[in-house]
C-alpha cells in the first residue's frame, strides 16, 4: 500500500505540475497577446502564400488539366521530369544558368564585403551616411527601370558608351543584341542593383566588434590595413559563411525579371536559362499554359537548391562554426 500509495502521490504530483506550467504559459501569452497579434498577419501571410501552394506541386506529377482540377486529372508519375531531362536543349540550358551563376556567385558575393570594409574605415560620418545611402538606393529600383538605363546607356545610337566608342574610332556595338555580352551585363547590373543593401548585413555585424581589439593592435603598430585583414575580416567569418550557403541555396534561380527583359532571341544562345524556358513553355501564349511542366521543373530547382545547401552547410561545420542548421 505505502509503495502504491507513493506512486499515486508521484503522479498527481506530476500531473499538478504539467497543469500548472500549461495555466503560466498560457497566462505568459496572455500577457503579452498585443506583441503576439503582430505576429499573427505574418503567419497568416506565410501560411497562405507559403505553405498552402505546397499541396499544388502535386500537378508536377499530373497531366494537369484547369478544367478538371487536381483531382481529375491524369497522373502521369515522373513524365513531365524525364520530358525536361531528356530534352536536347536542356545541357544549353543548365550550362547558362550554372554560369550567370557561378559568375554571379564569385563577382558578386564578395562586392558587399569589399564594400562594406573599405566604408568603415571611413571616419567621416556625414560622407559615410551619403555614400550608404547612394549605395542601396538602386535595390529600390524596379529590375524593369534599371534595364531601360542600361538599355538608354549602351543604344548604338544614342548611348553614351557609343559615342564614346565613336570618339576613339570604335564602330558602335549594340550590347544588348550581342550574345558574349550577356552575361557580363547581367553579372554587372546585378551587383549594382543589390551589392549596397547586401552591405548592410556585414556593417551591422562591425559593430559588434569590441573596439578593445583595434586600440590593442594600435598600441602593436597596426596600420589600418592590418586591423581590417586580422580583426574586422575574421570577425565578420561567421556571417560571410551563412550568407554563402543562403546564396548557394539559390544558386540555381536567376533573376528572371531581368533575363526576360534583358533578353531576346539574338542571345538565346548564353541568355536562356532554366527559368526563362519554363516561362515559354509552361505560360506561352499560344494554347493552354503546361502548368505541369512548369511545377516540375520548378520542383527540381528546389531539390537541387536543398541538396546544395545541405551540402554546403555540412562543409561548413567541418571547417567553421557557422553553420545554418
Amino acid at each position: 500500500m505505502d509503495i502504491n500509495q507513493t506512486h499515486a502521490d508521484s503522479f498527481q504530483a506530476g500531473l499538478l505540475k504539467r497543469t500548472g506550467t500549461r495555466k503560466k504559459l498560457w497566462q505568459q501569452i496572455w500577457d503579452a497577446k498585443l506583441l503576439y497579434l503582430l505576429v499573427v498577419p505574418g503567419l497568416l501571410h506565410l501560411m497562405v502564400f507559403k505553405l498552402a501552394p505546397l499541396f499544388g506541386l502535386v500537378i508536377a506529377f499530373e497531366d494537369y488539366n484547369t478544367f478538371q482540377g487536381i483531382r481529375g486529372s491524369d497522373w502521369v508519375g515522373l513524365e513531365n521530369f524525364r520530358l525536361f531531362l531528356i530534352d536536347p536543349y536542356f545541357l544549353v540550358l543548365l550550362k547558362n544558368t550554372l554560369l550567370l551563376a557561378i559568375y554571379n556567385l564569385a563577382f558578386g558575393f564578395p562586392m558587399p564585403i569589399l564594400f562594406a570594409l573599405f566604408l568603415n574605415e571611413v571616419r567621416q560620418m556625414a560622407i559615410k551616411r551619403v555614400v550608404q545611402s547612394l549605395s542601396f538606393f538602386p535595390y529600390f529600383i524596379s529590375s524593369a527601370v534599371t534595364v531601360s538605363i542600361v538599355y538608354t546607356f549602351l543604344s548604338p545610337q544614342t548611348g553614351i558608351v557609343n559615342r564614346l566608342l565613336e570618339m576613339i574610332g570604335v564602330e558602335p556595338v549594340f550590347f544588348m543584341a550581342e550574345p558574349g555580352w550577356f552575361r557580363s551585363l547581367y553579372v554587372s547590373l546585378n551587383i549594382w542593383h543589390s551589392f549596397g543593401y547586401a552591405s548592410i548585413i556585414y556593417l551591422a555585424a562591425m559593430t559588434g566588434i569590441d573596439p578593445h581589439q583595434y586600440e590593442a593592435a594600435e598600441m602593436d603598430g597596426a596600420n589600418r590595413w592590418h586591423k581590417m585583414f586580422y580583426i574586422t575580416l575574421p570577425s565578420l567569418s561567421n556571417i560571410i559563411v551563412v550568407m554563402l550557403i543562403m546564396n548557394i541555396g539559390s544558386f540555381l534561380s536567376v533573376d528572371l525579371d531581368k533575363v526576360l527583359l534583358m533578353y531576346n532571341p539574338s542571345v538565346y544562345e548564353t541568355a536562356d536559362v532554366i527559368q526563362s524556358f519554363v516561362y515559354r513553355q509552361a505560360f506561352a501564349s499560344g494554347g493552354f499554359p503546361n502548368y505541369s511542366f512548369g511545377a516540375a521543373v520548378g520542383l527540381f530547382q528546389s531539390i537541387v537548391a536543398m541538396v546544395l545547401v545541405v551540402s554546403a552547410n555540412k562543409i561548413s561545420k567541418k571547417y567553421s562554426e557557422s553553420r545554418l542548421f
